[in-house]
């Protein structure tokens, strides 16, 4: 049941979005314009079987070349426990601190279950440390499929979240050393698959940010 999840989602993601075009654009704008982020929001992928996705990494070592690059002073990572026992920010960042990222630097949403949520929550959490310039730094696939609720969460509410999406080229030329993390420490509370407990036309709505309270983030 899990796989045929990830499997409907999957085509979700492809037929809502396909790939953003030109990613590397975005970042030579933010290089040219000297900008440096108060924080990336880094949105979470679900993991098991003791192992990283490809997914997964490509979204994780992206924000670490932005990191690496000068271009963000801190890191959200974003998702629960979702679709499996480990909750997906706190696997990331397991990753991140392994890859030489100072943890005081990285924050962590643990209430979002989609994608619309890794950025609306997020935000809030920048809002909170007040943190002003923040950028989305995932996939070049899942930021197409976000810039239209990252639009209207701007017009909703004033908060701006650029795009900073991963060139997967530049991802595939970073080393590729084999991080250990202990996943034991990424486990969530009271974990319940979302899929015994929301439909799968209601898990749809969520993913396209139907039920985001603006009015509201989450304590």
């Amino acid at each position: 049941m899990r796989s045929f999840t990830f499997y409907l989602l999957g085509l979700l993601l492809l037929f809502s979005s396909c790939k953003i075009s030109k990613p590397e654009k975005y970042l030579i704008a933010a290089q040219e314009a000297g900008t440096v982020y108060d924080a990336i929001i880094v949105p979470g992928v679900p993991f098991e079987d003791s192992t990283w996705s490809r997914n997964m990494q490509l979204r994780v070592l992206w924000a670490q070349y932005v990191w690496e690059q000068g271009l963000t002073k801190n890191i959200i990572f974003s998702g629960g426990a979702v679709y499996t026992k480990y909750a997906e920010c706190k696997i990331m960042k397991l990753y991140a601190i392994e890859m030489g990222i100072p943890e005081e630097h990285i924050f962590m949403d643990s209430t979002a279950e989609h994608s619309t949520e890794n950025v609306f929550y997020s935000s809030c959490i920048a809002k909170d440390l007040g943190f002003e310039k923040v950028a989305l730094a995932s996939d070049p696939y899942q930021t197409k499929s976000l810039k239209g609720f990252v639009k209207k969460m701007e017009r909703k509410n004033g908060m701006r979240v650029d795009l900073l999406p991963g060139i997967i080229d530049t991802v595939r030329l970073m080393p590729r050393d084999q991080y250990k993390i202990d996943p034991s420490k990424a486990i969530g509370t009271y974990f319940v698959d979302i899929t015994n407990t929301q439909s799968l036309g209601y898990r749809l709505k969520g993913t396209m940010g139907l039920r985001i309270d603006w009015n509201n983030c989450p304590k």
